[in-house]
């Protein structure tokens, strides 16, 4: 237990006198890095973890927090599904669909897409595209016969825009006199979104239930029912609940699945940030070693002194604890408010930067998050202080330790 007289000893000796400057630089330097690594750290993963809110985010706004499939390709008596999974108090909405691949033309222009058929009515409850259209309605797709909804980047891309007819041909073929030929309907664009996910805004058409339905003579069966979540981070625990309580004439998936290589290299990246950007706290908190080290050198005749006066071993041991905790705390401390305060402002600042310098750090013509966006977490923040504070607590334990085997006569021995 760190008395009184070794705590006031070790504060003392983190000021040092006017002969021992060079010291008293080693110290603040290492204070100063431990402070820089802890505020680099803070604020890289407040960052990161805002990339990943962000594109969670916009994934989330097209895609379903859960999804119910049919055993088959289809799912028969969807209604009842989507009755039962709305029993679950989590479940705050079900929408039905149709999904499957096409290829898009318009002109000499052609791609492969992804078709989603959607009740535009339903569609509100399980996703936010209605919320991201920039021309027409989602609406549309009902009062319009063949009518269709693309994202930005995919009506760009065949040269299209609202009113325009594009032709889409899916891989079912037809038994014509000629042959079998693939299947091929003529559809009017009534409507544009831009989620902000290349994924979705490129490869991405929207059709009524209805036009889907007999585009791919499924009749009054669909693909699935999506369902949203009041707290999508219990899909997974949601979606066991569900099986269980049904027959089981479904099969049930979540977006944890459906996104896990994607989500999983997110962390993956987040954790060999904080292995890379630690090393530079680890650094800085081990020379503290070194001023340790110097210190003890300095002040043996001290410690001798100290020795003689009847202090022990352990009560010098705890005097250069206490100078080397210091100079951690204080740094971690600086550390952490600088982090904060970057974290916290990051958003404001970086538009400020890039205003100052005339440049953009994310172009809008390259990336579709052209903010850097921040989320910092208590948790990160606590991690991080916790760590800083224990590697300088290690780097000090030696030095002291060794300060506390210094022999009185041997160093008095030439005073």
């Amino acid at each position: 237990m760190i008395r009184g007289l070794e705590f006031r000893i070790g504060l003392r000796y983190t000021r040092a006198r006017r002969k021992n400057n060079f010291i008293s630089f080693i110290s603040l330097t290492s204070m100063l890095g431990i402070a820089l690594g802890v505020t680099a750290l803070i604020t890289v993963l407040s960052v990161m973890n805002g990339f990943e809110k962000e594109l969670r985010e916009r994934i989330l706004g097209m895609a379903a927090h859960t999804s119910l499939l049919g055993l088959e390709d289809t799912l028969p008596r969807w209604r009842e599904v989507a009755e039962t999974a709305m029993e679950n108090d989590q479940v705050l909405g079900a929408a039905p669909y149709i999904e499957g691949q096409g290829m898009l033309s318009s002109g000499d222009q052609a791609f492969g897409v992804m078709i989603r058929g959607i009740d535009p009515a339903e569609e509100r409850n399980v996703s936010e595209v209605s919320e991201q259209m920039v021309e027409g309605e989602l609406e549309a797709l009902n009062q319009t016969r063949f009518g269709i909804v693309l994202g930005t980047e995919l009506a760009s891309r065949l040269g299209a825009g609202l009113g325009d007819k594009v032709t889409l041909m899916i891989p079912k073929g037809s038994v014509t006199p000629a042959g079998l030929v693939p299947r091929m309907k003529r559809f009017t664009v009534v409507g544009l979104f831009e989620v902000g996910m290349y994924e979705f805004d490129s490869g991405l058409a929207l059709l009524s239930l209805r036009d889907s339905g007999k585009l791919f003579r499924m009749g009054d069966e669909v693909t699935g029912v999506r369902l949203r979540l009041s707290d999508m981070f219990k899909a997974p625990e949601v979606s066991r609940e569900i099986a269980n309580d049904s027959n089981r004439a479904f099969r049930v998936t979540d977006w944890t699945r459906q996104h896990a290589n994607f989500f999983s290299a997110i962390q993956m990246e987040k954790r060999v940030m904080f292995i890379i950007l630690m090393l530079i706290v680890a650094v800085a908190a081990f020379n503290i070693v070194s001023t340790m080290v110097m210190v003890v050198t300095d002040k043996e005749s001290d410690i001798a002194i100290l020795r003689t006066l009847g202090e022990r071993p352990r009560d010098i041991l705890a005097i250069f604890i206490v100078q080397g905790t210091v100079i951690g705390v204080v740094g971690t401390l600086l550390g952490v408010l600088g982090g904060i305060s970057l974290a916290l402002n990051v958003e404001t600042l970086i538009p400020a930067i890039e205003q100052l310098f005339d440049t953009q750090f994310l172009s809008a013509d390259i990336y579709y998050i052209n903010a850097v966006p921040s989320d910092m977490r208590w948790s990160d923040v606590t991690m991080i202080a916790g760590v800083s504070l224990v590697l300088s607590l290690l780097a000090t334990i030696y030095p002291a330790w060794k300060g506390s085997r210094v022999q009185p006569a041997e160093s008095l021995r030439y005073e």
